[in-house]
């Protein structure tokens, strides 16, 4: 079996937003910036980062697998946690919180899959729908705009 595997540095905006069917339990949007890697394997692209305290899961590690009109997010750390986006696929998982384990289920409404060919550089956008069963109706923004990373620039030019 032919393992091809291929690995760029990149640069990250991210920017999530959810609104709660309960309004105090919306929250602003979130924005932030982070290095990341982008590991090609077999045709499949995998966007890993770490982390931090403005993400509200620091200690973890994201791996963002894009593989065409699906993405799967999986954080590994210290709130373990996998989630699917197909639309029109229901994912059901389990997410890791501060309490324990809470029964979770997405419904995306929409995927954009806008990355370039060599997947270094464009944007990826989810929208969906999740319920954390007895803690939280929402629905959920997911944009992140990817560029390559080049450390003679300024990092706030990079990315569009």
């Amino acid at each position: 079996m032919a393992y091809e595997r291929e690995t760029k540095e990149l640069l990250l905006k991210i920017k999530t937003s959810q609104s709660a069917k309960v309004p105090d339990l919306s929250t602003e949007p979130v924005e932030l910036m982070t290095e990341a890697r982008r590991v090609k394997k077999n045709g499949v692209y995998y966007i890993i980062y770490e982390e931090s305290e403005l993400s509200g899961t620091p200690g973890c590690i994201t791996s963002i697998k894009v593989d065409g009109d699906e993405v799967s997010l999986r954080r590994f750390g210290t709130f373990a946690q996998e989630m699917k986006f197909k639309e029109g696929k229901p994912f059901f998982g389990m997410y890791d919180t501060p309490i324990g384990m809470v029964d979770m289920e997405i419904n995306t409404n929409e995927v954009k899959n806008e990355l370039c060919e060599d997947g270094t550089k464009g944007r990826l956008y989810l929208d969906f729908d999740v319920s954390l069963k007895g803690l939280l109706e929402a629905r959920n923004t997911m944009e992140i705009k990817i560029a390559p990373l080049n450390r003679k620039a300024k990092p706030e030019t990079e990315v569009q």
